[in-house]
């Protein structure tokens, strides 16, 4: 048997890592759907984030998920006819508003995030907690690349 090198390592995270990134794209749709029927999968990402950090922005919106303005301000204007978005005046500056989750919207969201947690644990309890920390590494230096 011989002993994989640093590229066939290296290919072999980064293939399991197209896996992830495939299953986290089925997630986001099945996950818009249970949210709204007609929710797209980046509505649903523009959702979670907005209702995570508490209120955001639509300008902050577009450059954190690197999306065109106009796709950022379509999505809003469904989220907000589908019930799961309210928006207000800032209170810095009136041109601007801020973005925040309706309680219905957080709601369902964090019904989402308990069974997705679930799911989480149940797969990873084969992990030691350093494995859990390592990959958690792992997959905070590459989000900042």
């Amino acid at each position: 048997m011989t002993t994989p090198t640093a590229d066939d390592t290296l290919a072999d995270f980064q293939a399991h890592l197209n896996l992830i990134f495939a299953r986290a794209r089925t997630l986001w749709k099945d996950s818009a759907a249970r949210i709204h029927p007609e929710l797209q999968p980046s509505g649903y990402k523009l959702l979670a984030y907005i209702a995570r950090s508490g209120d955001a922005s639509a300008h902050r919106l577009a450059e954190l998920f690197g999306m065109d303005k106009s796709v950022v301000s379509r999505q809003i204007r469904m989220l907000e006819e589908f019930g799961l978005l309210e928006s207000r005046p800032d209170e810095h500056d009136g041109r601007l508003r801020v973005l925040s989750a309706t309680p219905d919207a957080r709601s369902m969201l964090a019904e989402l995030r308990g069974e997705n947690a679930e799911r989480m644990r149940s797969v990873l309890a084969e992990l030691t907690p350093e494995e859990v920390l390592a990959a958690s590494k792992a997959f905070r230096l590459l989000a900042e690349i």
